[in-house]
């Protein structure tokens, strides 16, 4: 993945300068101008600022856009309670949600 050209695709995408880019991710812009001028890789912690700035994870970012997953509060709790679970109990679960989607 080519992570500048990346930057810039969600970065149009939005309509946004690279200055605003930069101030939605509080970051100086020349930071910003210096990685393209450079051809230089932003740090971790810059890329989190810019995904911050986007309204994005780190996953999204690096993920394919159809493979981009985004879960509601909903969502996200039950996958934490189905951590919990011993083997048994999921394959019980499953069962469970197989009757209740084949009705």
């Amino acid at each position: 993945m080519d992570i500048l050209n990346r930057i810039a695709d969600l970065r149009c995408r939005k309509g946004w300068s690279e200055y605003e880019l930069a101030k939605r991710s509080d970051l100086p812009q020349s930071t910003i101008s210096s990685w393209y001028k450079k051809e230089m890789l932003p740090s971790i912690p810059s890329l989190e600022k810019i995904c911050t700035g986007l309204g994005i994870t780190l996953c999204q970012f690096f993920c394919e856009e159809e493979q981009a997953v985004t879960l509601t509060p909903e969502q996200k709790k039950l996958l934490h309670q189905y951590s919990y679970l011993t083997d048994a109990q999921k394959g019980k679960l499953d069962l469970f949600l197989q009757g209740l989607i084949c009705k």
